[in-house]
C-alpha cells in the first residue's frame, strides 16, 4: 500500500449542464486545488481525470518539490456511479482507505459551512452511498460543504441540482477558497487537528 499519497476525490456529475449545480460542489473545490498544486486535469483509464502534484510545500505549486503526494480526481460517470472510477484508482494508486477523502456537498449543514469527518453513512447522498459500495468501506475521509437545505417544499434532488443562487455566488468563490483550505489542513494535519480548527469557527 502507497502511505504517502493520499487519493483527493471531488463528486459532482460531468458536463456543463451541471457545472454550476449545488451538487457539483466537489468538482469546484478541486479546481481550486488543482490552481494550487498548478496541474491540469488529464483523462486516466479509470474512469475519472485527474491531477498528480505535492500540496502543502513551499515550493509545491511550483512543482520544485516539498509537500505531500497528492491525486486529485473528479469521476467521469455520474454521481450515483462515482464509486466504480474511485475503487479503480484505489486500486491503481494502491491507496489504503484511510487517505481518501471524498469532497462532496452536504444538505444538512448551513451554506458555506465546512465539516470533517471519516466513516459513518451516506445520509441519502447518491454519490456516498456508490463509493462506500465500491469500496467496500465506508472508513474513508469526508469534506462536506454545506449547501442548506431546499427552501419551502422543493425536493432535495432538485434542490441540489440547481445553480447556486446569485446571493450564495457573490462570495462562493471565497467559500470554496476556504474549503480548500480545509482539504489541505487534512492532508498536513490529521482529522483531529483540522476538526478542532475548523469546527471551532
Amino acid at each position: 500500500m502507497n502511505t504517502d499519497l493520499w487519493l483527493i476525490v471531488g463528486l459532482g456529475n460531468p458536463g456543463p449542464d451541471y457545472a454550476g449545480n449545488r451538487h457539483n460542489a466537489g468538482f469546484m473545490i478541486l479546481d481550486v486545488l488543482a490552481g494550487r498544486v498548478g496541474g491540469r486535469f488529464k483523462s486516466h483509464k479509470a474512469r475519472a481525470d485527474v491531477v498528480e502534484g505535492r500540496l502543502g510545500g513551499p515550493g509545491a505549486a511550483r512543482g520544485q518539490g516539498g509537500g505531500t503526494r497528492i491525486v486529485l480526481a473528479k469521476p467521469r460517470t455520474f454521481m450515483n456511479e462515482s464509486g466504480g472510477p474511485v475503487s479503480s484508482l484505489r486500486d491503481f494508486f494502491k491507496v489504503p482507505t484511510e487517505r481518501i477523502i471524498v469532497v462532496h456537498d452536504e444538505l444538512d449543514i448551513p451554506y458555506g459551512t465546512v465539516r470533517l469527518k471519516q466513516g459513518g453513512g451516506d445520509n441519502g447522498h447518491n454519490g456516498l452511498r456508490s463509493i462506500t459500495r465500491s469500496l467496500g468501506d465506508k472508513d474513508y475521509l469526508r469534506v462536506r460543504f454545506g449547501v442548506g437545505r431546499p427552501p419551502g417544499r422543493m425536493d432535495a434532488a432538485a434542490y441540489v441540482l440547481r445553480d447556486f443562487s446569485a446571493a450564495e455566488r457573490k462570495d462562493l468563490a471565497l467559500e470554496l477558497e476556504q474549503a480548500a483550505d480545509a482539504v489541505e489542513m487534512l492532508v498536513m494535519q490529521g482529522l483531529e487537528a483540522s476538526q478542532n480548527a475548523i469546527h471551532g469557527t
